[in-house]
This record gives C-alpha cells, sequence and structure tokens, in this order.
C-alpha cells in the first residue's frame, strides 16, 4: 500500500454519475477546478432512465453538448409512441403518439419566436448519456477524474474539508484537500450517512409500480421481427389479469429494459423468470438473452431532511428518490447541480455572500418533494387500475372491459408530457429572489413562461435559424444577465458598476423585439447564471448595490 499524497482542488465531487458529472461539467463552465471520484473505474452499463427532459437538454445547451446528446439514444426516424396491449400479438388497448426525434427537431425548426423551449425532451438512455458525458469530462482541464476511487472518509473543519481516497485496484491511496464537497453517490451513498442526514417520506405498495422489482437488460431478436412487425414505439405496456409488465426499446432494435415485478422482498432476479414473463407477454416460445438485471424499489417518494451541512452539499438520489415514472429523478438531479454549481462557483470565486449556500436547500428541497409527489401520484394512476378478468375474452364483457381500460389508460399522457415538471419549478420565498409579482398556477402538465422572479426565465428565438446562437439562452453569459428589453430599455449603468464594485459577472443584454419584451411584461430583468429570474422592473431599484447584494447572498457592506 503506497504512502498518501496531498492534492488540492476547490471542490470535491464523489459519485460520477449523470448528477456529480454534470456538476463538474457546470463548475467547469464557472471556471472552477472540481476532483470527481466514483468507485467503478467506468459507467455502468446497463439501462437505466430515456427521459432527457427539456430542462435537463437546456442545460446540455448551455454546455455546448447539446446536438451530441440528440445523437444518442433511438434512431431520428424511430417514433416515441407509448402503447398498451393485453399481449404482444394480443389486442392494442390504448396508444399515446408522440414525434420521433427527426420529427421533433422539424416542429422546432418551425417553432414562433416566442416558444417556450430551445430544447424538447429527447429519449436516449441514460447509459449511453453517462459514457457521453465521461468521454467528454476527459477533454476538460479543469475537472481532474478519480473514477475507481472510493473516499473512505471526509473531515470537515472551519476552513475546508479533508478526503481519504483510495483506488480500488489497488490500494494507491490520496489524501485531498477541498473548499467544499458534494456527495452525489445516490441513495446508499456514504456521504449523505456521513452526515447522519435521513430521508422522509413514504412509498406506494400496489399491485405494480409498488415494492421490489426488476429492470432486465435483455436481448429479444424476435419481438420486433415476429410480433411488432415494425409498429415501433418507445416503451410498450403489457396489462392483462395475468401480469403486468413495462418493456423500453434501448436500441431501437433487439435491445430493451424489462421491467418485472418481485415475487417478494428478498427475492432475488432470475434469469428464468425474466424470460417467462416475456413467453407470457407474447404468448410463445420466444427467446430471450438476458444480459443484466438490476433491482429497484417503484413507488418510492423520499426527499433528504437536510442538503448538507458546513461545508458538505448532497444532490440527486442522496436528497431524492423516486418512482422512475415520468422521468423525473435524474433530471431533478441536474437541476440541483445547476443550482448548486455557480453557487459553489461564487463562493470559491470570493463574490458569494455568506447567504448564498444556504439558499441551496431553501431552493431545491420544495422542488424535491414537488417532483416527487408528481412521480408517485402518476405511478398510483398506472400501477392501481383494476384489471377486468373478463379482459381478454371474446365477448362482449370483454370488449367492454378493453374499451374501458383503453379509455383510462388514454388518460396516462402527463406522465410523458409532463412539461409543468419540467420547466415550472420556481423559488418563490427564496431569499436571495427580488419578489415582485404574483407566479403562474403551478402544474404538472401545463407551463407558463413568465417573467415572475424565481422562475426560470421565458425563452424566445433571436433569429430565424433555430440553430446555435439563435436562442436568447444563447447569448446569456455564464454568471448574471441583465437583459434590457424593448426600444427604449433604461440605462443600466449603477446596476452594473454595483456588480462590479462586488466583483459578480454581469453581462449586459440588449434585445430591442418588442414580442419579447411582452413576454418579460418588463424593461429590465436580472437572471441568475442558472436561468432563473433573480429581479425584474421597468427601472433600476434606488439601491442596486442592495440589489447585487440580496441576489448573491451577501449583506451591504
Amino acid at each position: 500500500m503506497t504512502e498518501a499524497k496531498l492534492a488540492r482542488s476547490p471542490v470535491a465531487i464523489v459519485g460520477g454519475g449523470p448528477v456529480g458529472m454534470m456538476l463538474a461539467l457546470f463548475l467547469d463552465l464557472h471556471g472552477v477546478r472540481s476532483v470527481l471520484f466514483n468507485i467503478e473505474e467506468m459507467t455502468r452499463w446497463h439501462p437505466k432512465g430515456s427521459t432527457q427532459n427539456a430542462r435537463t437538454m437546456e442545460h446540455y445547451r448551455r454546455l455546448g453538448i447539446g446536438d451530441a446528446i440528440r445523437a444518442l439514444g433511438l434512431p431520428a426516424n424511430h417514433p416515441t409512441d407509448v402503447v398498451y396491449f393485453t399481449r404482444f400479438g394480443g389486442r392494442e388497448l390504448a396508444r399515446l403518439k408522440m414525434p420521433s426525434p427527426a420529427e421533433t427537431l422539424a416542429v422546432r425548426a418551425a417553432a414562433p419566436t416566442i416558444d417556450r423551449t430551445p430544447e424538447p425532451l429527447h429519449r436516449a438512455n441514460q447509459m449511453y448519456v453517462e459514457t457521453f458525458l465521461l468521454d467528454h469530462i476527459r477533454t476538460r482541464p479543469n475537472i481532474t477524474l478519480r473514477f475507481g476511487w472510493r473516499v473512505e472518509r471526509f473531515t470537515e473543519d472551519g476552513e475546508g474539508v479533508t478526503l481519504q481516497a483510495v483506488r480500488e485496484r489497488d490500494g494507491a491511496q490520496e489524501t485531498w484537500r477541498s473548499d467544499y464537497l458534494a456527495g452525489c453517490d445516490g441513495g446508499q451513498g456514504d456521504v449523505r450517512r456521513g452526515l447522519g442526514i435521513r430521508y422522509s417520506g413514504q412509498s406506494l405498495q400496489q399491485p405494480y409500480m409498488g415494492g421490489r422489482m426488476f429492470s432486465t437488460y435483455v436481448k429479444v431478436p424476435a419481438l420486433a421481427r415476429d410480433f411488432l412487425r415494425g409498429d415501433r414505439c418507445f416503451q410498450y405496456w403489457i396489462v392483462n389479469p395475468e401480469l403486468r409488465t413495462t418493456i423500453t426499446s434501448v436500441d431501437g432494435r433487439d435491445e430493451f429494459m424489462f421491467w418485472t415485478g418481485a415475487t417478494g422482498e428478498g427475492a432475488s432476479a432470475d434469469d428464468r423468470a425474466v424470460a417467462d414473463a416475456m413467453r407470457r407477454s407474447t404468448q410463445s416460445d420466444i427467446a430471450v438473452e438476458v444480459i443484466a438485471h438490476h433491482p429497484w424499489t417503484a413507488g418510492m417518494a423520499l426527499v433528504a431532511e437536510r442538503y448538507g451541512a458546513g461545508r458538505v452539499f448532497l444532490a440527486g438520489d442522496a436528497v431524492h428518490l423516486f418512482t422512475p415514472t415520468g422521468g423525473f429523478g435524474m433530471n431533478t438531479g441536474v437541476d440541483d447541480a445547476a443550482n448548486l454549481a455557480w453557487k459553489l462557483a461564487a463562493m470559491v470565486q470570493g463574490w458569494g455572500g455568506r447567504g448564498l449556500l444556504a439558499s441551496y436547500e431553501a431552493e431545491r428541497r420544495p422542488i424535491a418533494l414537488r417532483n416527487t409527489g408528481a412521480a408517485r401520484e402518476l405511478s398510483r394512476n398506472i400501477g392501481d387500475i383494476d384489471i377486468a378478468p373478463s379482459l381478454e375474452d371474446d365477448s362482449d364483457a370483454g370488449a367492454m372491459a378493453r374499451r374501458d381500460l383503453g379509455a383510462l389508460l388514454s388518460t396516462c399522457g402527463e406522465q410523458y408530457n409532463s412539461i409543468g415538471v419540467q420547466l415550472g419549478a420556481r423559488y418563490d420565498g427564496s431569499p436571495i429572489v427580488a419578489a415582485a409579482g404574483a407566479p403562474p398556477a403551478d402544474s404538472f402538465d401545463s407551463y407558463t413562461p413568465s417573467s415572475v422572479p424565481g422562475g426560470r426565465a421565458p425563452h424566445a428565438w433571436i433569429d430565424e435559424s433555430r440553430g446555435r446562437g439563435s436562442s436568447l439562452y444563447d447569448r446569456f453569459g455564464s454568471g448574471f444577465t441583465l437583459l434590457r428589453l424593448g426600444p427604449h430599455a433604461s440605462d443600466a449603468g449603477a446596476l452594473t458598476a454595483a456588480a462590479a464594485a462586488r466583483k459578480v459577472p454581469l453581462t449586459t443584454l440588449d434585445v430591442a423585439d418588442r414580442d419579447i419584451r411582452d413576454l418579460y411584461e418588463c424593461d429590465l430583468a436580472l437572471i441568475r447564471p442558472d436561468q432563473h429570474v433573480a429581479w425584474r422592473g421597468n427601472a433600476l431599484p434606488g439601491d442596486p448595490a442592495k440589489l447585487m447584494a440580496q441576489v448573491t447572498g451577501g449583506a451591504l457592506c
């Protein structure tokens, strides 16, 4: 065993999943170095969530990797429909029509100036995205990778955090000193446990999507060839009195993620049981290649009681555990990282105030409660449906049962089109938001753009090309951005000077378009580094220095 070496980085991140990697990339965007620890040497090659929602896609765009992410996942012409069958080769109960990746981009190309997002939702399995993110991180000089390293312990003092790390392969040791530590190491992670922080919340117990389940990576060449016969979809549900299963396309060809319920809380994964479930789903002796299993618990809606302590913070599954319905889990974690990153950067660079990091929990914990609650309710809708014994019968009673169930399943589209969850997160009541006006009503399945401080800045297109640089978001700086809207916006020199005095990075952006000014309903809007509105008005406040102190978590000196 080699002797430990001492190394330094402003931020240490434990956990190299999508949230930890995105946090490192956001810090890199803000010019802050980090070191990223992960026990495994590579990202895990097993299908997980396939939803890169609109807000996450916007974050990828900020990092300059949005187009590369869109190239991952299902083929460009592959529909993303969701269909419910009694069985493959049986009767179709309901179908939720959704566009292929190519159709999504065609709609974006023709979008009006005032369009709600530059980056619509994209279906690409998380295992592909994680592999890409790791490869991309290797090109970023601000990020030091320690994949294959385990953080054995950490200690905090008034000046920073000290970590002892061990390389799994050979026992080599390193000691790292950082200003801040971020635990992105999941629900069973050591950082949250080391802080003594617990989850609170409830879990569902119901016939399906409640309790212990298995996600199995399978290869089934005959499924598309003999049963789907060109009817390609993103996700297939089998619903009948005997069983309920969910099958998600991974590569658009013959690889799938197959969900099955466990026979008991202590049950282990069984290749034969999974193959049998596929045979019952098709009513045939179909060949199934089982690649790997992953156990998980459906119906969870758990949120950590705190989001950190002292100089140690938590993000992603370390602070919230979701049932996967709606695809909210990873995406909520990426938004955690976007919020935390600019605040850590502000503290490292010296322009963040004493109250800034406390606002992380104040802003993000209510969102976790909101989003886990939404996922739980959607899971209840799907998993607790009564199935008539006559559903598969060739009879009048069977036809009526199929018609009634199909009508009910046709209303489940909000779990796939939950634009309100994706774009509607708001930080109302945050101490670093200058309140002004009443926010729009919250809704899972609808989104109302609003410049009322606390919410995501309304989006608009600046030119007709709809390419890189065409989005209003593309013009925002990596720090704060002051929008001067309309042809007669007032002078912003005093606010620029106040930002400079506090060393706050501030970009001033003039947007003369009247439609965009009407969208914002103000002449001036101050946008935070995470693209949320911090303040708005038709003229500068009487004390710009006081405003800059508030939105950066400080007190006026």
